[in-house]
């Protein structure tokens, strides 16, 4: 038996029966500790970007609308802004039917509508928050409304107008749900949990693509096979199984293999440019910073700061917005959302191509 040492390394090698073996070469421990850390710090990084979005949000910024009288209109705004200062942001309009409609085309999430018999407007499949906070705003002006109705009797019996003992009627505020959930998704709870799992899957298809096929044509004919499969693949289970989406199921399925073909282009196509860099690169985008700031499961505007208008340019947030107005809101304008898509497809597409014509290039230098 011989020894060599290399610097830092210590290796033995065994002479048996004429052959030649080299033993196990052990990983200095500086590396093997670096490692650890290194390690245990990307999962600090993971925890952080998926539990940052949620500890942090609050309540701000949700667009309302009231609608009724001018006078009654500017009472309850005052009345809002003192007992939740920037909690909402107001959009005054003439009656309910303005008010549906803006709820409708999700230019605001809810309503107040006052006169004689108070309504408050919701939309459901906006989200469990925001039908828990404007449930909220309906108990609120109810008890308000009735302690002013009594004020204004005990006012009356104290000036004789009316007899001792008399009381207000009560006042009950309705709460109509204008845009309900499917009763197949009654909780909104299906569309905010299949938003990462499409995420990492179209993470994951382009990681294996960009690993198991060679040649970029044939990895750009991967990547859409991949978009159109998974697309009504994926549409089938949330729409035609489970129910969870709603309204057409192509124009679903376009949107779901659109996503997914976005994500796996971009990591494929940042592979070609930068190797498995990019792969690191695509993955950081889509599921560290994208999926985080998606807001699928609250409003965008109750991120920090403009984080969630910031995660509506990123297939995400994009995607989930897009299958939420494609399924309950018709009326909204969700040209933003395909655009998005479209774009990180084809930034995808073009790095895929970039990358076949640069190596082409070194091919033909090398020869």
């Amino acid at each position: 038996m011989s020894t060599s040492t290399d610097p830092g390394v210590d290796q033995i090698t065994l002479r048996q029966e004429g052959t030649t073996r080299p033993a196990v070469v052990h990983t200095p421990w500086a590396r093997a500790l670096a490692l650890a850390v290194g390690a245990a710090a990307i999962v600090v990084v993971i925890l952080l970007a998926f539990l940052w979005p949620t500890v942090t949000s609050t309540v701000k910024d949700l667009p309302i609308a009231v609608a009724g009288p001018s006078a009654q209109v500017s009472a309850v705004e005052k009345q809002l802004d003192k007992e939740a200062s920037g909690a909402f942001a107001i959009t005054s309009l003439s009656d309910r039917q303005a008010a549906v409609e803006a709820i409708q085309k999700r230019d605001v999430y809810g309503a107040i509508v006052l006169g004689a018999s108070p309504e408050v407007l919701t939309a459901s499949a906006n989200g469990a928050a925001v039908a828990q906070i404007m449930n909220q705003v309906a108990a609120n002006i109810q008890t308000a409304a009735n302690a002013q109705a009594q004020a204004a009797v005990q006012q009356a019996i104290a000036s004789g107008h009316a007899p001792a003992g008399t009381k207000a009627p009560a006042i009950t505020v309705k709460v109509t749900d204008v845009v309900p959930l499917a009763p197949t998704d009654a909780r909104g709870l299906g569309l905010a949990a299949s938003s990462f799992p499409l995420v990492l899957g179209g993470m994951l298809g382009g990681v294996l693509i960009s690993l198991l096929v060679a040649g970029s044509w044939r990895r750009l004919g991967a990547v859409a096979l991949y978009g159109v499969a998974g697309g009504l693949a994926v549409t089938g289970i949330l729409q035609g199984w489970f129910g969870i989406l709603q309204g057409d199921f192509w124009v679903n399925a376009l949107a779901v293999g659109l996503a997914m073909f976005a994500i796996a282009a971009f990591v494929v196509g940042m592979n070609a440019l930068f190797g498995r860099v990019g792969i690191a690169i695509g993955a950081v985008l889509t599921v560290l910073v994208g999926n985080p700031l998606s807001a699928a499961a609250q409003p965008l505007q109750f991120l920090v700061g403009p984080w969630g208008a910031i995660g509506q340019w990123f297939v995400p947030g994009a995607s989930v917005t897009l299958l939420r107005d494609l399924s309950y809101f018709p009326s909204a304008d969700a040209l933003f959302p395909w655009l998005v898509l479209v774009v990180w497809a084809a930034v995808g597409v073009v790095g895929m191509l970039a990358g076949h014509f640069r190596n082409q290039e070194v091919t033909e230098a090398a020869a």
